[in-house]
């Protein structure tokens, strides 16, 4: 399922601190049950979003090794020219 439009035109830190948001409304008990559906739905996008930006980030920094057997054997930091 895409995310929606507008978690994915949010920073990674945009994102982190709507994510926190919703844990703290999650946590405090307040919220009527459809509308802790709706959050936690909406914190479980958020929380997807976060790690693909952590892993694009990560991607953009490190090269992966591949070996003689075709599988991933270290990583090295990228070169950037």
């Amino acid at each position: 399922m895409p995310e929606p439009a507008d978690i994915a035109s949010l920073s990674f830190e945009q994102a982190l601190a709507e994510l926190e948001g919703i844990v703290q409304e999650l946590e405090s008990g307040q919220a009527p049950l459809e509308r802790s559906i709706e959050m936690y739905e909406r914190g479980a996008r958020l929380k997807a979003h976060c790690e693909a930006r952590l892993e694009a980030a990560r991607l953009k920094v490190e090269k992966i090794v591949v070996g003689p057997q075709g599988g991933a054997e270290r990583t090295e930091p990228a070169e950037f020219s």
